[in-house]
């Protein structure tokens, strides 16, 4: 195995544990987790947020955590497809179908574990956010892998 390989696959391992860890925090945890991005996002984005009473800063977080929820999904599986697109061998074609197979399975087994963890549910509508998640990362590491490969035959064609 190539050493990219070896590295894309390495990080694919890392990220997967990352995801276990998200998933294994009890509700309580997973809530001030978001409320956190909720109130991050608010300080981003929303103009006057600092001048908010720290109650209108809380009841913003709470109103956003659905979407933030949501987004992290997507994110987290975005960044696994990439990664996993990166660690598969053979055609780009079958790279991908490998990486979303891969991905989609993940995302099925990590709501499963969900269901063990207090306060916590699996949704098989979060496995669905997860597996598109994972399908537009592996569309923008596939769209890499081509600019990639065509850039390195231009330059070995002297163009």
């Amino acid at each position: 195995m190539k050493k990219c390989k070896k590295i894309f696959t390495l990080m694919a391992i890392l990220w997967m544990a990352a995801i276990f860890f998200f998933s294994s925090r009890n509700a309580d945890e997973s809530t001030a987790q978001s409320n956190r991005a909720g109130m991050l996002a608010g300080h981003l984005f929303v103009r006057g947020f600092d001048s908010w009473t720290e109650q209108e800063q809380l009841d913003f977080a709470r109103k956003i955590d659905h979407p933030v929820r949501k987004t992290a999904h997507a994110s987290e599986y975005a960044l696994l497809g990439m990664l996993l697109f990166g660690a598969m061998t053979g055609t780009r074609r079958r790279r991908m179908c490998y990486a979303w197979l891969a991905a989609a399975c993940y995302a099925a087994t990590d709501e499963f574990h969900q269901l063990f963890v207090p306060g916590r549910s699996g949704q098989f509508t979060d496995v669905c956010i997860d597996s598109v998640g994972a399908v537009v990362g592996i569309l923008a590491a596939a769209g890499i892998s081509l600019l990639i490969f065509r850039i390195r035959v231009r330059h070995r064609q002297g163009r």
